[in-house]
């Protein structure tokens, strides 16, 4: 996080505008695009009208946007770059969206908004998932599956900070069991275990409350970190911004429960008992 509060620092201050760079979001709107082969085209539509043509694309299975071009057409917001971190800073009212190439969320006022496929530099230009900074920027998107196109619709309405999203409770112990447990994994290794954790919570089998189901010893410790005492560390960054990932609703899958490291297991009543669905990193996850 510290990144991203430096990017802050640098809009409130005093960073280079938009219309300077070369790189990030892009100054020349006219110039073509060398998309990744395999990417296709996608129609963007507001308000009837077609939208950002050549300036978005279908790549690996996500809506891709020019994150400038699509600010422009959002309008009330201004951008800036730094080109040390490549990372893109958005203000629009009291809100300031950043970008960084190469992440796989758009972070907002202390929000986390996943992308699902990673954040590019292509042809001097950023282009980040289309719903995420939409959603960063209030915008309501629509996908129509019969003529693979996207609606767009401003609503006016940004969105809430952390502080006020989140349950404090419940990022406060998903961070710390995430990151006792997939310190080291993938970001998306890491979201996977704080599923098991909701998916648990939202189940009539266990605990309703992640605190609740980190603890649980109904049938036995749950998790180990909490034997340990590691559950007590204080969480990476990376496993704050996988927890609040999870407790924006993104779900890799609603019905995995259990998760090992096959590796190092001591026990294998998991394997033996319930079904595998896959692996990430160094664990298996099971329903």
């Amino acid at each position: 996080m510290r990144r991203t509060k430096r990017a802050v620092a640098f809009l409130l201050s005093a960073i280079i505008l938009i219309s300077a760079f070369g790189v990030g979001a892009s100054a020349a709107t006219e110039k073509s695009v060398a998309f990744p082969q395999g990417s296709s085209s996608v129609s963007i539509y507001m308000d009837g009208k077609r939208v950002l043509e050549g300036r978005s694309a279908l790549i690996d299975s996500v809506t891709y946007v020019a994150l400038r071009d699509f600010c422009g057409l959002v309008g009330g917001c201004t951008i800036s770059w730094d080109a040390k971190t490549r990372t893109a800073v958005v203000a629009k009212g009291t809100k300031v969206a950043v970008a960084t190439d190469g992440d796989y969320y758009i972070y907002e006022d202390g929000r986390c908004f996943y992308t699902v496929e990673r954040i590019r530099i292509i042809s001097d230009t950023m282009f980040v998932p289309v719903r995420a900074i939409a959603k960063a920027l209030g915008v309501e998107v629509g996908w129509d599956n019969a003529t693979r196109s996207v609606t767009l619709k401003k609503t006016g309405i940004l969105p809430a900070s952390g502080d006020d999203f989140y349950n404090a409770d419940d990022l406060y112990w998903l961070s710390r069991i995430i990151s006792a447990e997939a310190k080291g994994e993938s970001l998306l290794g890491q979201i996977a275990v704080g599923n098991v954790v909701l998916n648990r919570k939202a189940s009539p089998m266990y605990p309703n409350t992640v605190y609740g189901v980190i603890f649980d010893r109904k049938n036995g410790t749950q998790f180990s970190p909490v034997s340990f005492g590691t559950i007590y560390q204080k969480p990476t960054a990376s496993a704050i911004i996988a927890a609040k990932i999870c407790l924006e609703g993104y779900s890799i899958s609603d019905e995995i429960l259990f998760f090992m490291n096959p590796r190092i297991a001591t026990n294998n009543w998991i394997s033996k008992n319930r079904t595998f669905e896959f692996r990430i990193g160094s664990h298996d996850f099971y329903s």
